[in-house]
């Protein structure tokens, strides 16, 4: 059987909007096995300077940004849209072992197949050092971003 995920291309701006939110609720559960099946078995990142090619990959860089970048929480928001391609930006939060906040921004440009699986991710991402206090992104990391959590617009973000 064909894995499908929905929505399926060619997408409107209501349906990418549904993709993007489920791409980050997928990346907010910090599960490298379940972000990775969002992908086509051999879709290709480029993600700041590295180069991923594979679910296999996939799931090692993951977990690797996992083990560093502690309490992590990301909120996308969708750019622009056309037939198969969802361009997005985005902000995530985290601190690194040693107790040190970062903020970072980004976009990514997303191309998917037929079956809605995500063939092709382009990422482009800079870290701020934020202090504690700074933060802006706040919910239980047990559950996905809660539906009345503010965006990126309205954080001013």
């Amino acid at each position: 059987m064909t894995e499908q995920r929905l929505p399926l291309p060619p997408f409107t701006e209501e349906t990418a909007i549904l993709k993007v939110r489920a791409a980050e609720d997928g990346w907010n559960s910090c599960d490298p096995k379940r972000v990775s099946l969002a992908y086509t078995p051999d879709s290709r990142w480029r993600n700041r300077a590295e180069f991923i090619s594979g679910r296999d990959e996939i799931v090692a860089f993951l977990t690797r940004k996992w083990t560093r970048e502690l309490d992590y929480r990301l909120i996308k928001e969708l750019w622009a849209t056309a037939e198969n391609r969802i361009a997005v930006r985005f902000a995530y939060e985290y601190r690194d072992d040693s107790g040190h906040w970062f903020r970072a921004y980004g976009n990514e440009n997303w191309e998917f197949d037929d079956n809605g699986l995500m063939a092709r991710r382009y990422a482009c991402i800079n870290d701020l050092p934020i202090r504690e206090s700074d933060r802006k992104f706040f919910w239980d990391r047990s559950a996905p971003r809660p539906a009345d959590h503010p965006g990126l617009t309205e954080l001013g973000l």
